[in-house]
């Protein structure tokens, strides 16, 4: 934004709270009437007039568009955390992602040395389909070079994407063949999974982890839970660490797939006190079967809807530790420029009647500063320092005591590994250092890397202590120099998943880092325990 714009934003801001009244037209209640809820009145009028002047007839230029972005925040910040505004720049890829799916050629690629390097192709995508392969280079598209050292990513991205079903002729070198490849590729829908791996982790006992609800999950985890039923699962581990939500109603359907039909699954109420409740249908496919529910911190909204009406229906364990403390549902609405926003609409409560939003009357500061809190109280270490006010009591049917007010306090308690080295070695891991370094290293052996299966992966080892200390170098490259003496066994296992990963796909990913995964160790603990044995 200009300096003249700021001398004149807080005059606009002062109109904040009438605007909102005025982008309220623009909103998509379906469930209002039209003929009342959008109709006229003058303080719309006088609102959108003043604008009008200030934009036509003011004095100095003033960038109308910026102001009203940042007006619009300031409405929503006011309401409560979780109303946000989407501008028009992130609404497309926003959208894609919680659509499941988006059109494309499907490879993962980063930029090396000016180069179109790709590390993977996405599973059933049209690269994987024409022959692309890890470690190829994206040289030309349709004749145009991509390796020009001015060209970036967006620009990278948009001659790779394109209308479905159209076509695009790449050319692309390999290592050990001279000649160019070229691939005609047909564009089409990639898929974005949200289920990052289903497998088994022992004879009976089935894994699927769910990195968040958008419109495909309940497909993708259905697939996946229908396929370990078939592998023998008895039980299941369903994983929503880290899983910050998204749409609700492919929550109630997951839920659904584990309680017998006309049990409570959800209540929402919204501010004119209407009730909705949600029951579970007869189309359960795991009614019977032994369930875990893995949660941490950081699992919010549709991950608490899930296990907070498991618990309620005292169906299977909530194992990990207390979860975000979202209870409130949004409702996306376009504005009609591309942009969009989310807006609270309604409160929702779990089968036994509590709300498990967490407190913001004292601003979204203090809200957003609640893992901090966790932390300095010892939360995240000891159940005994989760303190919980004895009025937010609730009993399940069987008798079990539940607690609303800030999160789903789990059955049994996984504390967090709070040692910096294991943090760090964690946050190289997720944040692309350890995959910079792995596709450095599968690409000295692109060929014998290839070749392996995932049986002969496992069983070798490939990350050797030479290749530990090639990481170490390459992270002092990084300006990373950290010692990792204590934590040897682990280094290695997260180098190993970030190689399976770029060779095998998420499952593979999953798979290896589970295999040091405390609270998996003991939900495998409990599934074989006396009392789940035949």
């Amino acid at each position: 934004m200009k300096n003249s714009n700021k001398k004149y934003l807080p005059l606009l801001l002062g109109f904040a709270c009438a605007l909102g009244v005025l982008l309220g037209a623009a909103l998509d209640f379906t469930s209002y009437n039209s003929g009342t809820f959008l109709k006229t009145n003058k303080k719309k009028e006088k609102l959108a007039r003043l604008i009008d002047y200030i934009e036509y007839e003011y004095v100095d230029d003033v960038n109308i568009d910026s102001i009203v972005d940042v007006t619009v925040n300031e409405i929503l910040t006011d309401l409560d955390p979780h109303s946000v505004y989407i501008p028009q720049e992130e609404y497309v890829d926003l959208s894609a992602s919680m659509k499941g799916d988006f059109v494309g050629i499907g490879v993962s690629f980063r930029n090396i040395n000016d180069t179109i390097a790709v590390i993977q192709t996405i599973e059933g995508g049209p690269s994987e389909k024409a022959g692309i392969k890890g470690g190829d280079r994206i040289l030309y598209a349709n004749g145009e070079a991509l390796f020009n050292s001015n060209i970036n990513e967006d620009s990278i991205t948009s001659k790779l994407k394109g209308e479905e079903n159209t076509r695009v002729l790449l050319k692309v070198h390999r290592k050990g063949i001279p000649e160019l490849l070229e691939f005609d590729v047909e564009r089409g829908k990639v898929a974005l999974k949200s289920v990052d791996a289903a497998y088994m982790l022992t004879d009976k006992l089935g894994y699927i982890k769910i990195n968040r609800f958008a419109e495909s999950t309940y497909e993708e985890f259905k697939n996946g839970l229908l396929k370990l039923k078939e592998k023998g699962a008895r039980q299941i581990v369903l994983d929503l660490r880290d899983n910050p939500g998204g749409y609700l109603a492919e929550a109630t359907k997951i839920v659904d797939e584990f309680l017998p039909e006309d049990k409570l699954v959800l209540i929402t109420k919204n501010k004119k006190g209407a009730v909705e409740k949600t029951f579970a249908t007869k189309d359960g496919n795991f009614e019977t079967g032994e369930l875990y529910v893995l949660i941490n911190e950081n699992s919010a909204s549709a991950s608490e809807i899930i296990a907070g009406a498991l618990q309620d229906n005292d169906k299977g364990i909530i194992v990990g530790r207390r979860s975000y403390g979202k209870g409130l549902v949004q409702r996306e609405m376009a504005l009609g420029d591309g942009s969009a926003v989310r807006l609270t609409i309604a409160r929702y409560y779990t089968p036994t009647g509590r709300s498990i939003q967490r407190p913001y009357s004292h601003g979204s500061e203090e809200y957003f500063a609640d893992y901090l809190n966790r932390y300095k109280n010892g939360e995240l270490v000891s159940a005994d320092s989760i303190h919980v006010a004895d009025s937010l009591r609730y009993e399940t049917p069987e008798g079990k005591v539940v607690y609303g007010g800030g999160g789903i306090i789990p059955d049994i308690f996984i504390p967090k590994d709070t040692n910096f080295e294991k943090q760090s070695l964690n946050l190289m891991l997720r944040n692309g250092y350890m995959d910079s370094f792995i596709f450095e290293v599968l690409e000295q052996n692109r060929k014998y890397y290839n070749s392996l299966s995932f049986e002969d992966f496992m069983q070798k080892e490939l990350i050797t202590k030479t290749t530990v200390e090639e990481f170490r170098a390459f992270m002092r490259r990084e300006n990373f120099d950290m010692r990792f003496k204590d934590y040897l066994p682990t280094l290695k296992l997260y180098l190993k998943a970030a190689m399976a990963q770029q060779l095998f796909g998420s499952t593979a990913f999953e798979q290896i880092l589970n295999e040091e995964d405390p609270a998996v160790r003991k939900i495998i603990e409990l599934s074989t325990s006396p009392k789940f044995k035949d």
